[in-house]
């Protein structure tokens, strides 16, 4: 009798061996395009079927492919950075974010994610947020991995489940699906609301104007709006002066989706705004 020999599936590879019959193959790894794991929302589910049409499809990645006035593949440009970009301007495709705005709005019917990775991440449709410390394990499909610092993300995927992502990676080659980077570049994950967005929002005006981890202009920077962008503000408070603009005002406000500051001078409306709480009540 044997005991304790070994797993059953040892016991059947040395069977087959000894009959003359190959042994079982390993599982290959699941390299379809389709949702891998239960939970996600139907409207996370249709982004995520939207990317893996295109990803079946065969398109291309292109540096700045997506980016048209309206969400679909575009011709592409020279990432002077990268000389395998030099045939992105014959081939329609997307990039990393013009993928995942299309995927977003096929599966809403609107377009609720124009703009680069960052602008993505930081989104005012935020329906949760995990660190790269929490991993895959909180993970559903349909949420949008981001790689880079808070102050430079520079590429963004959609999860499928299971460890997997569909992905417009690099000049010279074809959107794909990858097993997650979980690497020292991984930044985090943000889940998807395609519903209506709770809370006061707002326009930001000005480029280049940075949040602050404090409401405070030596506080450290957070990251800065490239252009005019909605923002959800989730509280108020008097505190250090500023005069930028030609505006003084003291007033600055949380935003929650970059647990960041900013001055009230860039958010369009009166010094201090209408229908936010004060901070602290």
């Amino acid at each position: 009798m044997l005991r304790r020999s070994g797993p059953v599936c040892t016991l059947i590879a040395l069977l087959a061996v000894l009959l003359g019959a190959p042994a079982p193959a390993a599982a290959a790894a699941d390299d379809s395009c389709r949702v891998l794991a239960p939970g996600a929302s139907a409207a996370a589910e249709r982004a995520v079927a939207a990317a893996c049409e295109q990803v079946a499809a065969g398109v291309w990645y292109t540096w700045g492919g997506g980016h048209g006035p309206e969400p679909g593949a575009t011709y592409g440009q020279v990432d002077p950075s990268d000389p395998a970009s030099e045939h992105d301007p014959e081939r329609l495709g997307f990039d990393c974010s013009g993928l995942v705005r299309y995927a977003y709005a096929r599966a809403t019917g609107s377009d609720i994610l124009n703009g680069v990775a960052s602008a993505q991440y930081y989104t005012h449709r935020a329906a949760g947020r995990f660190t790269a410390a929490q991993g895959l394990a909180p993970l559903l499909p349909g949420d949008l991995l981001v790689w880079g610092t808070s102050r430079d993300l520079h590429h963004i995927a959609i999860y499928l489940g299971a460890g997997r992502m569909a992905e417009a990676r690099q000049s010279g080659t074809k959107l794909m699906v990858s097993d997650v980077r979980l690497n020292s570049g991984y930044h985090g994950a943000v889940r998807v609301n395609p519903g209506p967005v709770e809370g006061p929002l707002f326009r930001t005006w000005g480029t280049g104007v940075w949040t602050k981890a404090e409401p405070k202009l030596s506080a450290a920077r957070v990251y800065a709006f490239p252009g005019p962008t909605t923002i959800r503000v989730g509280c108020q408070k008097h505190a250090e002066e500023v005069t930028s603009d030609g505006y003084t005002n003291d007033v600055w406000s949380y935003l929650p989706d970059y647990d960041a500051w900013m001055t009230n001078i860039y958010v369009q409306g009166p010094a201090w705004l209408d229908g936010v709480p004060a901070c602290g009540t």
